[in-house]
């Protein structure tokens, strides 16, 4: 499985959300991708939490500037952004946050999740991606997917304790 190495060069990074929007339409057009009214509403509200974002929480949001959403709306817009790699899913706590790079290719990604504030930052740490990859190949192994989310507490949080 080949890996993006990580990525250095802040110009790729997009934190801010309206930013972070203008650049998946941006690589929509370049994909041919179709970028909805709803998908990238759900893309900037994911990216203005700045912190991982359930999917009920994402529809409550979305209710307020789209009457009409319902689960299978949300769902459809974060099933199409997740596939093109504009978001990542968090499965330990079944939640989302923008991928910080969203026109880069598809890639894994480790995640630290606080336990107290809920704050997640993607670590963007090609040696880590390709060191499991590899050990996992040793044992024989063949890795289709990797998640790895690891809990504690942020450093805003642990000074606190």
């Amino acid at each position: 499985m080949a890996h993006a190495p990580a990525c250095t060069d802040p110009k790729h990074h997009v934190h801010d959300g309206d930013a972070f929007v203008r650049e998946v339409e941006r690589v929509c057009k370049t994909r041919g991708l179709r970028l909805t009214p709803i998908r990238a509403n759900a893309l900037r509200l994911i990216a203005a939490a700045e912190r991982p974002v359930k999917a009920y929480e994402l529809l409550d949001l979305m209710k307020a500037t789209h009457d009409a959403a319902a689960p299978p709306t949300v769902y459809r817009a974060l099933e199409f952004l997740l596939e093109h790699g504009f978001i990542h899913k968090l499965a330990s706590i079944n939640a989302f946050v923008g991928c910080h790079h969203p026109g880069g290719e598809l890639h894994a990604v480790p995640f630290l999740i606080c336990d107290n504030c809920h704050s997640a930052v993607e670590l963007e740490d090609a040696q880590i991606v390709e060191s499991l990859d590899a050990r996992a190949r040793a044992l024989g192994f063949v890795p289709q997917a990797q998640t790895l989310e690891v809990h504690g507490l942020c450093a805003d949080c642990a000074k606190t304790q």
